[in-house]
């Protein structure tokens, strides 16, 4: 294991570093992942992020974007910068399971391994780890590492100031969720004062929707709605013809659970949807509901109390019935 000393003795000198991140990666997620790379290559360090899959559009715009590697197309370039990097950042993910084909070689890889996270019960497969589970997001913790562990308030500019907000922004449901507190209001204005333009951040990643995404949400909310009043629930279920019938990109589904759940009464909300090779759920709660627990104990999944995911080999038909019927398990929770 690395303790902060030995960690910061490295990062003194220009390294071959690879920055990586989950599997279909969020706003957080690259927000985090471009932030991190925009401080580092600041001190002549050789990095290069690494996303598994593509990711939403609406994140294109980000600093040094262009500069991302993603390993479903160019795989053999991954390959041979992972085994040969000196350090490989981890950023919000906990098991190597989350970066899919890439997980084999960064658990082979001979490189330190550093986890900055906030999510629940991290596998040990990293060898220095800055981890909050009450953190809003993971951009935040990469604000705290940079700022509080290796003292280089100085070195967050524009370009890192913009990505981490991003992070902040996308994973705190735009400063709603309750872990969104006076700290992290503290640091999003730092990050203001360093460059962020925050309402340009937010037409750039809210208001960027095609024609197909805004009729596929009309779609959704007037077709696939079902309410389950008993339990406080609503389910959002979308099969795989109907992404095809509005040309869904990567992306497009994100957000659309949120919209169940702001009914006045709705305190779970269920977003099921039919992919090529499995059927994905994502779950939000209000309050103290633990939509987590749904996702790991049935759904081969986790998260957040109140934001998780899970998967599922079974159809689209059968997902939704096992969803239903394990409500009344939660029903007293529901109603209070």
């Amino acid at each position: 294991m690395l303790d902060l000393a030995a960690l910061t003795e490295l990062l003194a000198s220009p390294r071959k570093i690879v920055i990586t991140t989950h599997h279909k990666p969020d706003g957080d997620a690259m927000g985090s992942s471009l932030g991190l790379y925009n401080y580092l290559i600041q001190q002549g360090h050789h990095a290069t992020v690494i996303a598994p899959t593509d990711y939403p559009a609406f994140l294109s715009w980000l600093p040094r974007n262009g500069d991302v590697v993603i390993y479903t197309e160019q795989a053999e370039k991954s390959a041979a910068l992972i085994a040969d990097a000196e350090l490989i950042f981890c950023l919000d993910f906990n098991a190597l399971s989350r970066i899919n084909e890439m997980g084999v070689l960064v658990g082979e890889s001979k490189a330190y391994k550093i986890m900055i996270d906030h999510h629940l019960e991290p596998q040990d497969f990293d060898d220095y780890r800055h981890w909050n589970i009450n953190a809003c997001a993971t951009a935040q913790l990469i604000y705290d590492f940079i700022v509080n562990e290796l003292h280089h308030r100085e070195l967050i500019n524009a370009d890192v100031a913009t990505c981490l907000y991003t992070g902040i922004m996308t994973d705190s449901a735009s400063f709603r969720l309750p872990n969104t507190t006076s700290t992290v209001h503290r640091i999003v204005a730092d990050l203001i004062d360093l460059g962020a333009v925050n309402w340009r951040i937010h037409e750039l990643v809210y208001n960027s929707a095609t024609e197909n995404r805004l009729r596929f949400l009309g779609h959704c909310l007037a077709n696939c709605l079902e309410v389950l009043p008993e339990y406080h629930t609503a389910i959002i279920a979308v099969n795989n013809t109907d992404l095809h019938k509005y040309d869904v990109d990567t992306g497009d589904t994100e957000g659309i659970v949120n919209y169940a759940l702001s009914m006045a009464d709705i305190k779970l909300a269920a977003f099921i949807v039919e992919r090529s090779d499995r059927v994905k759920l994502s779950l939000r709660s209000k309050g103290e509901f633990p939509a987590n627990e749904i996702c790991k104990k049935y759904f081969d999944g986790g998260g957040h109390r109140n934001a998780a995911g899970g998967h599922s080999s079974n159809t689209l038909e059968q997902v939704v019935q096992q969803f239903k019927t394990i409500l009344p398990e939660y029903k007293k929770l529901l109603n209070q």
